[in-house]
């Protein structure tokens, strides 16, 4: 008979561990008495809320202030707040399981967009439905992708240049004149990163991101093709210090956001 590891029947015996709710229940559990914000009668009504998950309860991983919202409104509410002027993009040639992770740390970071790139199927698991509060766009091939994105960056520069033009026509305050400015250098200065440990690469901890970027990232194992790494204007590394070569790709895609947020929060 096989004896049980004495760790394993400590831990049955801790009785451990309690875990905190989360979320909220039905609506008239946690408000009782207080009219529903879905009744169009009611002097709180607000069209963002959800009949089904005041009905059911509200028990999904979002901020407490987007309980009972629909997946709608909170993506609207989201757009409205301003995503960050980032986007990221992964190559989807090996079915990388490590998509959703990096689909949901997307999502906390507020990515402008996501963009998957090679077959549309991919695991959803790990991205726990944050692709719902995002803008996912679909790619046949990574050239599509980045000529795409650099012909979007060239109109909205000359969307910005027509706006500074009639600011001036307009005679618009020195403010208004420089914020203007100030957005067409900052999409000049748009940049193609690729995320990928190469001879050439440059470290993360001393990389400067433009507030404008596209950030590439590849498959767990092979990392980015040769076709990404040649469209990129720069590519970056992620220091690491122990036997292995990489890190996981779903792990240095947050390192990678995070360090954009750093910068530029």
């Amino acid at each position: 008979m096989h004896t049980p590891n004495p760790v394993s029947l400590a831990a049955k015996m801790s009785g451990e561990p309690t875990f905190r709710q989360i979320g909220v229940g039905p609506w008239t559990d946690e408000h009782p008495g207080e009219l529903r914000p879905d009744d169009p009668s009611s002097p709180n009504f607000d069209p963002r809320f959800d009949s089904q998950l005041l009905d059911d309860g509200d028990q999904r991983n979002v901020l407490d202030r987007y309980r009972y919202w629909s997946i709608a409104a909170i993506k609207a509410d989201l757009d409205a707040r301003g995503r960050h002027d980032f986007e990221v993009a992964v190559e989807n040639w090996t079915h990388d399981f490590n998509i959703g992770s990096m689909v949901r740390t997307a999502n906390a970071f507020t990515a402008r967009r996501v963009h998957i790139v090679g077959p549309h199927k991919w695991n959803r698991k790990g991205a726990l439905m944050t692709e719902l509060y995002q803008h996912v766009e679909n790619h046949p091939s990574i050239d599509e992708l980045v000529t795409c994105w650099r012909h979007r960056i060239a109109g909205e520069i000359a969307s910005a240049q027509a706006d500074a033009q009639a600011a001036v026509a307009h005679h618009a305050s020195f403010e208004q004149i420089a914020a203007i400015d100030a957005r067409i250098d900052s999409l000049k200065a748009a940049r193609v990163i690729a995320l990928d440990i190469i001879p050439g690469a440059v470290p993360i901890e001393g990389y400067q991101f433009p507030k404008r970027c596209l950030m590439l990232f590849g498959a767990e194992g092979p990392g980015l093709s040769d076709k990404a790494l040649e469209l990129a204007d720069d590519v970056v590394y992620i220091s690491q210090f122990g036997s292995v070569r990489s890190i996981n790709a779903g792990a240095a895609a947050a390192v990678a956001m995070h360090s954009y947020i750093a910068q530029h929060l």
